[in-house]
Formats: structure tokens, C-alpha cells, sequence
């Protein structure tokens, strides 16, 4: 959808209200000749995501942000992600996470050496998820300058790593072309894991499930059960996880995950995370506390002022 409206396909979609009546009313129709038309809940649920990330505006119309993303060959909140990142300046480090994201698993771990590369993957382990863990991959496997060697004995798979550093090139020449600063965070600084952590939750803010008091997850808004997927490097159970797929086999799993801040969802994503159209539970009260919180910040610093 939206490489169709860079393309200037208008009658696409229409505003997000009289979308989301026709829906109600059984009455959605798309005026665009798809040879194989979606059907309207996704086409909603297509328009509802674009909105959120302000691809699109409330009339269906392409936004600033939204044009932009289109010139990235990413699934928009990856694009919305890597976009964000010199504002965390992080973009260095997004770039990597983002091709190591566009790639097949690049962790291999065959039935008979199972303990092997469990122990090989742990060397990698970051203490928050598996987005830096990828990225402690990446820059791993840049050091030791692509050694196909080094790969095999670190049980990865030297073909995916190989395209992402082709894809993470083609990602920075689109960046270098659209003007967006290539910056990093000191390593040093105690901001540098936190920066990058930022950056994906602009992108990845409506994928976050939240931990309930029975022990189990629940995901934000959708009130779904799911569980940890086991191939995920997470040592502990985080209040809030930002995961990067939903997984259905025998148990709904999210993988992926890295831990977030509470904080973070309602600084960046106040319009997602609207207490007017959120269901009740432990999340929405979590929520209302972290508002308060912000509130009294305002307040405190107006006072001051």
C-alpha cells in the first residue's frame, strides 16, 4: 500500500473514519483493480499501521514521513526505525540491525552439536534481547574481516551474513542520498545500548506484550497470551518486551524480543497508546501510572520555569 501511493495510486485508500465505518458496515470496497484483492480486514489493518507510524495522515494522504519510507526497500517499521535513529544518534548500529533483520536466521544450530552452538551463541548474548545480540554478530563478523572459517566455528551462517552486509550497503547509500546523518553514541557512554533500544521501539512500538502477575505475557492493546520463543537470548522475564515476530505453532511465542521501558511507549507513541481506546487490565494500569508520572514532570518543570 504504500508503495502504491508513491506512485500517485490515490483512490487506494480513503480517510481512516470512513474506513473503519465502511468496515463496520460491511460496505468497504477498493477502487483500485487488484488482480487479487486483500480482504478488508487486512486492508485496515494496513491503513491502521501506516497511520500509526505517520506514513500516512488521517485523510490517507501520504505524509513527509511516509514518502521517505518508501524509498526504502523495508517493511515500514524497519524503514520507520532506521529513519528515526540519527535522532538517537544511533544510526550506524540501527543500519546493522536492520539488515541482520532482512535476512534469513543467521544462527545455526544442527541436532547432534545442539550444546555447541548453544554455547557459541552465548558468547554473543546481550543482557537486553536479541536485537543487540544480532548486533554484536554483525560487528563480530566485521572484525574478523568475513572469516568463513570463523563463521563455521561459531556455527553461523556465512550466507546471511554475507547479505546483510550487502544489504546494510545498499541501506546506507539511501541514506547518504536522503541526507540522514550516519552518527553513533560513544560506546563508552551507558547511553550507547539504550539509544539503539529507543530507535527500534519508534518503529516497534505496537509489537510489545507486557508481563501479567500470573508470570505469562500479554500483548499491548491485543490482550493475546504468548511465551518467550526458546531460541530467545533473554535471561529474565522484563515487565515490557518489544518483539519482532508472533509465532504460532503450538503456543503463541513472540521472537525476537528485546526489553523496553514503559516510559519510552508513552513518550513516543502517545497517539497508540491512548487510554481513551485501550482495554482494561495491568497494562492499561501500568500506563495510567507512567502518565502520571509524565504529567508531574510537566508540571514540575513549568513550575520552575
Amino acid at each position: 500500500m504504500l508503495q502504491l501511493k508513491k506512485l500517485g495510486i490515490d483512490d487506494l485508500v480513503r480517510p481512516m473514519a470512513l474506513v473503519l465505518h465502511q468496515l463496520h458496515e460491511k460496505q468497504l470496497q477498493v477502487h483500485f483493480d487488484f488482480m487479487d484483492p486483500p480482504a478488508p480486514e487486512t486492508l485496515m489493518r494496513a491503513l491502521e499501521l501506516l497511520n500509526y507510524l505517520g506514513a500516512l495522515d488521517d485523510e490517507g494522504n501520504l505524509t513527509e514521513m511516509g514518502d521517505k519510507m518508501a524509498e526504502f526497500p523495508l517493511d515500514p517499521q524497519l524503514a520507520k526505525m532506521l529513519l528515526a535513529s540519527p535522532l538517537y544518534n544511533c544510526s550506524n548500529e540501527v543500519l546493522s540491525v536492520c539488515a541482520m533483520l532482512s535476512v534469513a536466521m543467521v544462527f545455526m544450530r544442527p541436532r547432534d552439536q545442539a550444546q555447541e552452538a548453544d554455547a557459541a551463541k552465548a558468547k554473543f548474548q546481550h543482557i537486553d534481547g536479541d536485537h543487540l545480540t544480532l548486533l554484536n554478530v554483525y560487528h563480530a563478523y566485521k572484525q574478523n574481516e568475513h572469516n568463513q572459517r570463523w563463521a563455521y566455528d561459531n556455527f553461523l551462517q556465512l550466507r546471511s551474513l554475507k547479505q546483510a552486509d550487502n544489504i546494510r550497503d545498499q541501506l546506507q547509500r539511501q541514506m547518504v542520498k536522503h541526507g540522514l546523518a550516519l552518527n553513533s553514541t560513544a560506546f563508552a557512554s551507558d547511553d550507547y545500548y539504550t539509544n539503539i533500544r529507543r530507535a527500534i521501539c519508534s518503529g516497534f512500538f505496537m509489537q510489545i506484550a507486557h508481563l501479567e502477575r500470573t508470570g505469562h505475557y500479554l500483548t499491548a492493546k491485543d490482550n493475546q497470551v504468548v511465551a518467550l520463543h526458546p531460541s530467545c537470548t533473554l535471561d529474565t522475564q522484563p515487565e515490557w518486551v518489544l518483539y519482532h515476530e508472533f509465532v504460532l505453532t503450538t503456543r503463541n511465542f513472540i521472537r525476537t524480543c528485546t526489553t523496553m521501558r514503559g516510559e519510552w511507549l508513552v513518550e513516543t507513541a502517545p497517539h497508540y497508546y491512548d487510554l481513551s481506546n485501550f482495554p482494561q487490565g495491568e497494562c492499561r494500569r501500568c500506563l495510567e501510572r507512567l502518565y502520571d508520572v509524565k504529567l508531574r514532570q510537566i508540571d514540575t518543570a513549568g513550575a520552575r520555569v
